[in-house]
C-alpha cells in the first residue's frame, strides 16, 4: 500500500533522496559518457576485429554497465514513479548485474594473468580454481540476499520514494562478498606485480626491451589504475561502518560519502573494466601501425599482446 504524506518529518528523507539521486545520475551519466567517448575506438578495435573470448567479455561488461546505468537513473530520481514491486526487481537486477560483471572481470584477469606468466598451466589452475570458489560463494550470497529485500512505496510532498529494507543477514553476507572480492583483487594484483617485476629484471640483465617491456607496461599501468579505483571503493565501505556516519543516514555529508562511493564502483567496474581490454588493443594497434618489428608479434591470451620467450621458464 502506497503512503501518501506532506508532513514535514520526512523532509530529512526527502533532502537525502534528492543528493543520492544527483551522484547517482552522475555516477551512470560518466559511464555513458566514457562510452561515448570510446565508441569509435570500440567499433575499430572490438566490432571490425576477429571475435573471440575477449571480444564477448568486453562488450558484456560495457553494455551490461550501459543498462547498470540507465536502471540507477530510473530508480534513483524521486520525479519517477515506481511501485514497490518495480522497485524490488529493479535493486535485485542491478545486484544480479553487479553478481555477473564481477565473475566476467575476473575472467578477464585471469587472461591477462595467463599471457603474462607465459601461458603457465600452473599459474592458470590456481588462478581458475580460487576464482571458481569464490565466484560461487558468491553467487550463493546473492542468490539468499535477493530474497530478503523488502520494499515500500511512498509518495512525500510530491516526490516517489520507495524504501528498500535489508535484513540483518543481508547486510553480514554483503560483507562477506566484498571481502571475498578483495582477496582475489589483492591477490590478482600480487601476481601481477610479482611476474612484472621478475621480467623488467631478466630485460635489464639481457639488455632486452621493446616489444615484451612496453606490453607488460601496458598491462601493468591498466591494472594498477583498476586496483586503485578499487582499493578507493574499498576505503568508502569501511568509512560506511564509522558511528559517525551511521549515527546519521540522511545527512548531506553521509549522502556525499555513499555518493561518491557510488560513483568510484561505476567507474571501476563499468569504465576501467572494459578499459582492460581497450587498453592493450590500442597498445597492439598503435605498435603495428608504427613499428616495423610488428610482424614479429603473436598472439598471447587474447590477440592483445605479446608472447617472448626471455630465456626462463615460468
Amino acid at each position: 500500500m502506497t503512503l501518501v504524506s506532506t508532513v514535514p518529518s520526512w523532509w530529512p528523507l526527502i533532502n537525502a533522496t534528492l543528493i543520492g539521486s544527483y551522484f547517482a545520475v552522475a555516477g551512470s551519466v560518466g559511464v555513458i559518457y566514457d562510452w561515448g567517448l570510446t565508441f569509435g575506438k570500440e567499433i575499430e578495435l572490438i566490432w571490425r576485429q576477429r571475435w573471440s573470448l575477449m571480444t564477448f567479455l568486453y562488450l558484456s561488461v560495457r553494455y551490461a554497465g550501459i543498462g547498470h546505468a540507465v536502471i540507477i537513473i530510473l530508480s534513483s530520481v524521486p520525479t519517477i514513479p515506481m511501485t514497490d514491486a518495480v522497485s524490488i526487481n529493479m535493486y535485485n537486477s542491478m545486484s544480479w548485474m553487479g553478481g555477473v560483471v564481477e565473475p566476467l572481470l575476473g575472467v578477464i584477469m585471469i587472461a591477462r594473468l595467463y599471457a603474462m606468466y607465459q601461458r603457465s598451466r600452473k599459474v592458470l589452475i590456481f588462478l581458475v580454481v580460487i576464482f571458481l570458489a569464490i565466484t560461487i560463494a558468491n553467487a550463493v550470497m546473492v542468490a539468499i540476499m535477493t530474497k530478503q529485500v523488502t520494499a515500500e512505496e511512498f509518495v512525500l510532498s510530491g516526490t516517489y520514494q520507495c524504501l528498500i529494507d535489508f535484513t540483518k543477514d543481508y547486510l553480514f553476507l554483503n560483507s562477506m562478498t566484498w571481502m571475498l572480492s578483495t582477496v582475489w583483487e589483492v591477490l590478482t594484483l600480487c601476481l601481477a606485480v610479482w611476474i612484472a617485476v621478475k621480467h623488467f629484471r631478466e630485460l635489464r640483465q639481457h639488455s632486452a626491451s621493446g616489444i615484451i617491456g612496453d606490453c607488460f607496461t601496458v598491462l601493468m599501468k591498466t591494472h594498477l589504475s583498476y586496483f586503485v579505483s578499487f582499493l578507493a571503493i574499498s576505503c568508502f565501505y569501511i568509512g560506511l561502518f564509522s558511528p559517525t556516519i551511521s549515527a546519521n543516514p540522511y545527512s548531506t555529508e553521509t549522502q556525499t560519502y555513499a555518493g561518491l562511493a557510488q560513483i568510484f564502483q561505476s567507474v571501476q567496474m563499468f569504465v576501467l573494466g572494459p578499459r582492460l581490454i581497450l587498453g592493450v588493443r590500442e597498445y597492439h594497434a598503435e605498435h603495428v601501425a608504427n613499428s616495423d618489428t610488428a610482424s614479429a608479434m603473436t598472439s598471447i591470451a587474447f590477440e592483445e599482446c605479446v608472447h617472448v620467450s626471455t630465456g626462463s621458464s615460468v
